[in-house]
């Protein structure tokens, strides 16, 4: 059944709500450190035409985590950030997700990012949300984004 419930600015709540599944050929923990571990997003945070360049991250629970992706074509930075809500180690982060505001360090809208880690056979289920978007074409735009990172987080675990 699907909810199409509206919310006071007219927005369904499906619109609000990115969804994300993949399967990952790696153990739970393996995927998990990729999330966790600044230097190994370095490698697979951000679509392949803005990799990040800088992540910092505090993975503790009301730690600050903090990145830069640059566009490949330009050079444009886009700045983001957020506090790590929970950790629960193989399987479950939650982190504030904002961009930077157009007064440089002030956060833009806040969103949560949820990430679920499930044992697959050999490899790991992943269930990645982010809500709530201000429209589905927001919506839309991360989830192209986040869909090239994971492309990258695929390639970085074949790799390691």
């Amino acid at each position: 059944m699907t909810n199409n419930t509206k919310n006071d600015s007219g927005t369904s709540v499906m619109e609000k709500e990115l969804v994300i599944t993949r399967r990952f050929n790696a153990p739970r923990q393996r995927v998990f450190e990729a999330w966790t571990d600044p230097r190994q997003a370095t490698s697979w945070w951000g679509p392949r035409d803005h990799p990040v360049t800088y992540v910092e991250m505090d993975a503790r629970p009301g730690g600050a985590w903090r990145a830069c992706l640059t566009s490949t074509e330009n050079g444009e930075e886009l700045w983001q950030g957020g506090v790590i809500r929970e950790i629960h180690a193989p399987d479950r982060l939650s982190f504030t997700f904002a961009w930077d505001g157009e007064q440089a360090g002030s956060p833009g809208h806040e969103m949560v990012v949820t990430v679920t880690l499930e044992e697959d056979g050999d490899g790991t289920l992943m269930t990645f949300r982010q809500s709530p978007f201000d429209s589905a074409e927001d919506r839309d735009g991360h989830e192209g984004g986040w869909s090239s990172s994971f492309d990258r987080l695929d390639d970085h675990l074949a790799a390691s």
